[in-house]
């Protein structure tokens, strides 16, 4: 059987970061991101990608009626994830208070979540797992150099989950596809970090995120074409039977022309990259449990959700909405108290950026 969806969450860090806060640290203001990006704050993050996705599980499992030890899987989806070795599966595993289950990660970038879905549907149809607890979290506020407008005005954090379980024929997952166009994936990359990087001589401080917007909106606009188009032919449907689309939140000009070209309704576009920014893998949980708690899905609904990301990654994911829209319960899990604003905390990463750059020959 395919897998549904039974529960769904989602966790912002309370940090708020506008487009005002970061014209008092770089060279920017909230016209010039808006007018390119949709944005107009982000949420930085005060803990690690592992503490942001076990509360969204909490939430997820809660509205799912589960208890933690009902999942047997759980896949973690993350270009930020807490350590390398282990998981942080494996982590959020040990907070969830889980004695057993498989643990794994997955690194996509921002298609982490429709990777993660389809990884879970094909577990689940086949009977390898009963109950799969997917969750996308990132940290990405880590890998940014606050004293460059093109790439630090773009992201934030956050995360998101849900609970799969079987469904009934027709209902669920009813198509999904991934792909990966690697010729480009320059385009977007953190380039020194890894098993590859001098120990000796390496600085933390020198850690870049290369971003080729223009390479970006082009090849991000026709892969989730693609990969939309492809999930609809695969169920035997059209974009008009689409009750709602939730796109990766990468940037609204992004959203609009895959809208444009697919032919959708914009009043069924769901978008918030508006009040988050990009967060990666976790951007189309975010969104879904906003949907869900604005009552913008319904049984029986048909949901396409098509993402792009970091490889470069594509695909997209068909669901028809299981029988149930409504949370079973909720939790009381939140985040550890912040002792600093968002603001504060960019602040603390952006001065010595700032030196690093003034000491340097010309700075």
């Amino acid at each position: 059987m395919p897998a549904i969806i039974t529960g769904w969450g989602n966790c912002a860090p309370p940090g708020i970061v506008s487009n005002m806060d970061l014209a008092t640290i770089m060279d920017t203001s909230d016209d010039w991101i808006v007018e390119r990006t949709g944005i107009r704050q982000r949420h930085v993050s005060h803990v690690g990608s592992g503490d942001l996705g076990a509360v969204a599980a909490q939430r997820a499992l809660a509205a799912a009626g589960r208890d933690p030890d009902d999942v047997d899987t759980l896949i973690f989806a993350s270009v930020s994830p807490e350590l390398l070795v282990p998981s942080t599966a494996s982590l959020v595993q040990k907070r969830l208070g889980i004695k057993d289950l498989a643990a794994m990660d997955l690194n996509v970038g921002c298609s982490g979540f429709v990777y993660g879905l389809a990884v879970a549907n094909g577990l689940i149809a086949s009977g390898v797992s009963r109950c799969v607890l997917l969750i996308a979290a990132e940290r990405l506020s880590w890998y940014l150099d606050w004293t460059k407008r093109d790439t630090a005005v773009l992201f934030g954090d956050g995360a998101g989950a849900v609970v799969l379980e079987a469904g009934q024929p027709d209902e669920g997952v009813l198509a999904a596809v991934m792909g990966n166009d690697a010729a480009a994936a320059e385009a977007l990359m953190v380039p020194n970090f890894g098993t590859t990087m001098d120990r000796v001589n390496h600085d933390m401080l020198d850690l870049t995120v290369n971003f080729d917007g223009r390479e970006i909106f082009r090849r991000a606009v026709k892969g989730m074409t693609k990969s939309a188009l492809a999930v609809l032919e695969q169920a035997g449907v059209t974009i008009d039977d689409i009750r709602l689309m939730i796109p990766h939140q990468a940037n609204r000009r992004i959203i609009d022309a895959v809208g444009h070209k697919l032919g959708v309704d914009p009043e069924r576009v769901y978008v918030n990259v508006d009040r988050f920014g990009n967060t990666s893998a976790a951007s189309i949980p975010i969104a879904l449990t906003e949907a869900m708690e604005h009552q913008r899905i319904v049984p029986g609904d048909l949901v396409l959700m098509p993402a792009f990301g970091a490889g470069l990654s594509r695909g997209a994911a068909l669901l028809r909405w299981g029988p149930r829209a409504e949370a079973l319960g909720a939790s009381s899990a939140e985040l550890p108290p912040a002792t600093e604003t968002g603001l504060e905390i960019i602040r603390r990463h952006a001065e010595p950026m700032k030196a690093r750059l003034a000491a340097r020959p010309g700075g």
